[in-house]
Parts: C-alpha cells; structure tokens; sequence
C-alpha cells in the first residue's frame, strides 16, 4: 500500500530568488525549473497567476515589467526524481567511474589542456591515437630517445676520381637541435689510385665541414670493390643540412648507382 501522509522535503527540493529596485520583467533564475507549474511567484506579497510568467531555462519572464519599489520573490519546487543540474566545475573525479568516458561522449575541440591532469598515462595494453596532422608538444622531459624520425635518401651513378668532394650528396632538415644524423653511404666499383700498397680514404663532409674518414682501401692495380661508410653526427642546428661523400686518392666508377642516406634521430 503506497504512503499516504506528508512528505519530508529536503533543503535541496526548495529553491528561492528575490528581486529588489529592478524595472525589469527578464530575471535569470538560480537554477532551470522544469515548468512554471514548479514555481511560486509573488510580486510584493500577491501571488502571481501562471498566465503573469513563462520560463525558458533559466529565465523568467513577467508578462509586465516591475517597478523600482516592487519586490519580488520566486519560490521553486524540485520533486523527487527532478534533474538537478551540478553546479560549474564541481564535478570531481570521484564522481566519475572508470573508463565512463569514451570518444563518444566527449565532442571534438571540447577537452583543452585547463580539464586535463598534469599527466596522462597510457597503462599497459593501451593505446593513444592520434589523428593525421596533429601534434603531441612536450613541454617536460622527453622519452624515446633512439626514435628514427625522418630519411633523406640520394642514388645515382657517378664518377668521382681523386681528392675532394664527390657529387653524392643529401641534404635533410633537422626538426630538433638536440638530435642526431646517422650518415651511411655504398659507394660502387670503389679502387684506389695511388701506388700499390698506399691508402685510399672516404668521408663525409657536412656542409663544409669535414666530419673525417670512415672506410679505406689499400690500393692495388686490380681492386674493384664496393665501400660501406657511416657515421653519427650532432649538426646542433634546425637549419637544411647538406652532407657528401668526400675523397682522397680514390676513384668511384660510374657503372653501377652509388647511395647516401641520412636519418634523423631523435636525441
């Protein structure tokens, strides 16, 4: 059998707003009455028939204005069941249960970096996906160093022959001063010039800076080989980087493509 008798209401279910030397008949509400059958509303103690006011949302609107010397009160009755809408900002973490917030509920643009904790951490399992064009900016210390970022790559057939600078070059942008370029290049149908038994040396330069010599051949009359060069440079800069193969006393035979690459490391 349902209660029959009074019922107790909660400091919650009651809700009031007073206005005082205002000529106005717009007021905004401190709260959204479901309909204005919800509201008590009485100008200088006279209560208002509901044909004297409309809501929508939060505003109340008098069918005429008032005048400074009115005052008017507004009562609001929230039943058991009405939707009460929190306040600004005080929905607490506690109050969300895990893995309640899916990509379905949350609109695109609508999380800036104000809602989000200092930290995200992506668990085990997991995983973050970011959408074609956007950007990850880390303002703290960085991770995955050793990441291969971008490669520039140049092959071509060519004849290079004695000291100097070759025409096998490539150049590549840095996206951070604090990376490195890791340089590797095959050279074809390399042979000495110089008298049996002397050396013949391949390098890199970077730009115009010579970063040394990282592969040699002891020359004879009959050597025709290929050459495997690399090193690991730290150009500090952000600006285009040209690096080429150097030489002394040495030939490279343009019958087969010789190859430079450069990738980006992340530092």
């Amino acid at each position: 059998m349902p209660y029959i008798g009074a019922k107790e209401l909660k400091a919650s279910d009651i809700r009031r707003f007073d206005v005082t030397s205002s000529t106005s008949a717009t007021h905004t509400l401190t709260w959204t009455p479901p309909t204005e059958q919800s509201l008590i509303v009485t100008i200088n103690g006279i209560k208002q028939h509901e044909d004297a006011y409309s809501v929508s949302g939060t505003t109340l609107t008098l069918s005429s204005p008032l005048v400074a010397t009115d005052k008017l009160e507004v009562i609001g009755i929230n039943d058991i069941g009405t939707t009460i809408t929190p306040a600004q900002n005080s929905v607490d973490t506690d109050k969300i249960a895990n893995n309640a917030v899916t990509t379905a509920k949350i609109a695109d643009d609508q999380i800036t970096s104000a809602k989000l904790a200092n930290a995200i951490n992506i668990t085990s399992g997991n995983s973050l996906t970011i959408d074609s064009g956007a950007t990850i900016t880390n303002n703290g210390t960085a991770s995955g160093f050793g990441k291969l970022l971008q490669v520039q790559s140049y092959s071509a057939g060519i004849t290079f022959s004695g000291t100097g600078d070759s025409s096998l070059s490539v150049s590549i942008t840095p996206s951070s001063a604090s990376n490195k370029i890791f340089i590797i290049a095959t050279l074809a149908r390399a042979s000495g010039t110089g008298a049996d038994g002397s050396n013949a040396y391949f390098g890199f330069k970077r730009n115009t800076t010579s970063l040394g010599n990282f592969a040699n051949l002891q020359t004879d009359s009959n050597r025709d080989a290929g050459h495997t060069l690399s090193y690991l440079d730290s150009p500090s800069s952000t600006s285009s980087q040209t690096y080429l193969v150097t030489g002394n006393s040495a030939k490279i035979s343009a019958t087969a493509n010789s190859t430079i690459t450069v990738m980006e490391i992340a530092g």
